[in-house]
């Protein structure tokens, strides 16, 4: 039960990221607020990096794997959509595979983060808390970009009576039950 909830956050954070990158125009996602502040770009790539470091061999090996260059992430000025959405993917899938190999049995069981010891549950929620934070950078920034022309991708301002006549409709898009058109809840 906890890890089908986390797994819903998951996926709901990675749709939430993928629609604002969706709405960014190629130059936009290596648009930055100012000076050493990161890009979209960046902030995809660092993702998938992080996922794929943290989730190759997760039960088994330290999750700040050596092969890892962490601070090559933050130079993302080469990247085309492409490579940006590979290098997005790539950490996705590792971070589903993952989640596979778990049941619920596996949340007490410890891993390794950097040397620190950890339960499951806590890497999850740790990993879940770094996702939002950067997924939250990520729709700021395309909001940005679009100004007065950006479509919410969560309740809009003055759409909170017509969502509350449909609660389910963000359930059901978290789970694949239904699609909305272009928006997401």
């Amino acid at each position: 039960m906890v890890l089908a909830a986390i797994r819903g956050e998951l996926t709901r954070y990675r749709q939430l990221g993928e629609a604002a990158i969706s709405r960014t125009s190629d130059q936009g996602l290596h648009a930055t607020l100012g000076t050493e502040l990161n890009s979209i770009a960046v902030l995809v790539r660092h993702i998938g990096g992080n996922l794929r470091s943290r989730f190759t061999d997760f039960l088994v090996s330290d999750g700040e794997k050596e092969w890892r260059d962490r601070e090559g992430e933050f130079d993302a000025s080469a990247r085309s959509r492409a490579e940006l959405l590979e290098d997005w993917t790539r950490g996705w899938d590792c971070l589903e595979k993952a989640l596979g190999e778990l049941d619920e049995h596996s949340l007490g069981r410890t891993v390794r983060i950097r040397g620190v010891e950890l339960s499951v549950i806590d890497a999850l929620e740790r990993s879940l808390a770094h996702l939002a934070y950067h997924v939250g950078q990520i729709v700021l920034l395309a909001r940005w970009q679009a100004g007065t022309d950006w479509q919410s991708l969560s309740i809009p301002r003055g759409g909170t009576a017509a969502y509350n006549m449909n609660p389910d409709k963000e359930r059901q898009t978290m789970h694949g039950q239904s699609k909305t058109s272009g928006r997401q809840s």
